[in-house]
Formats: C-alpha cells, sequence, structure tokens
C-alpha cells in the first residue's frame, strides 16, 4: 500500500503552498484597500449651502433689495400715476361718450390710445432697468456669497461644498453659517499708499 507522501508529489505541495499565499496576500490587499477607502471616505468633509435662502435672508440681499425699491420708487410711483390717469380718461370716455360728437369722442379715444402706448413703453423700459440692475445686485451678492462659502470651507477643512442638490440632510447644511458670516461687514480692502 502507498503511503501519504506517494500520492502527493513535493512540486504539488510547493504550487499549491504559492497559490495559497497568493490567494490569502490577495486577501489581505483587498482588505487593507477597503480599510483604506473606508479611512478616506470618513476624511471627506461634505456640506451643502441653500442659495435661495441666501439671496432671501442674507444681510447683503436685503441691502440690495432695499437699494432697489429706493432707487426705483420715484419711477415706480410715476407709472402708478400715469395708470390712474389713463383709467380716469378712459371711464370719462366710457360715461360721456354717447354725449360727445364723433370727432371729440374719436379725439379723446386717440389721445387715450396715445397715453396708453406711452404707458406700456415706460412700464416696460421700468421693468428692463429693473431687472438689468437686480441681476448686477444679485450677483454681487453670490460674489460675496461664494467669497465667505469659500473662507468657511477653508476654515472648517470641507472638500466639497455643494450649492444646489435635491436633497440635503440638515446635519450637512451650512447656510446658517454662511448667513451668520454674511452679516458680519466686509472686509475692506488695505490702504494703498
Amino acid at each position: 500500500m502507498k503511503g501519504a507522501a506517494d500520492f502527493i508529489k513535493p512540486e504539488r505541495m510547493i504550487l499549491r503552498t504559492s497559490m495559497i499565499q497568493h490567494a490569502i496576500g490577495a486577501c489581505l490587499l483587498a482588505c487593507l484597500a477597503c480599510t483604506a477607502f473606508s479611512a478616506q471616505a470618513q476624511e471627506t468633509h461634505i456640506a451643502a449651502v441653500n442659495s435661495d435662502r441666501i439671496l432671501r435672508e442674507s444681510v447683503p440681499a436685503k441691502a440690495a433689495q432695499a437699494k432697489l425699491e429706493l432707487e426705483f420708487a420715484k419711477r415706480d410711483h410715476d407709472l402708478q400715476d400715469m395708470a390712474g390717469r389713463l383709467k380716469a380718461l378712459s371711464d370719462t370716455l366710457d360715461k360721456s361718450g354717447a354725449s360727445l360728437s364723433a370727432a371729440d369722442r374719436a379725439q379723446k379715444q386717440q389721445q387715450i390710445a396715445q397715453m396708453d402706448a406711452d404707458f406700456q413703453r415706460k412700464q416696460r423700459e421700468f421693468r428692463d432697468d429693473l431687472n438689468e440692475r437686480r441681476n448686477e445686485e444679485l450677483a454681487a451678492v453670490l460674489d460675496r456669497a461664494n467669497k465667505v462659502i469659500k473662507q468657511v470651507a477653508e476654515q472648517n477643512h470641507y472638500d466639497l461644498i455643494v450649492q444646489e442638490a435635491v436633497y440635503v440632510s440638515p446635519r450637512i447644511d451650512i447656510t446658517d453659517q454662511v448667513l451668520k458670516a454674511l452679516a458680519s461687514p466686509a472686509p475692506s480692502a488695505p490702504a494703498s499708499n
């Protein structure tokens, strides 16, 4: 009868041992890689900022809105007065139109049409100017907010800050922190000599 040593040749033992060592090495390498990836994932700091809240609630955004309201208040008031005069003329024509001669009625209608065209033009110019100024002011607010967000990221060692997302956990929402930083006065540029 042959012994166990006769069935297993030394070359096969070395080959099997080598294969087992490679398999163990591969498993250890995979475990090490997973551990390193897991440790790296735990060190990544991600935060989110709600841009809509920044544009609604921040001190610079409110200041920009107040500045725009003050800047356009007179033109808005003038447009409202013009709309009131136009409505009054139209109502007068409706009430007394039947008693007017055809020539007087045509003259009043032409006056109202001219005034309405002028009103529409001024209203369109007002909207265009307001939108242009609003975009300028919002760009300045966003520029300042982005600088503050970058400062917060650097101070707190964030790797990524997202401004628009479908869902944000309150745990990573730093909007309140950014709003607080925006409420402090902007750092002034150093005086040059």
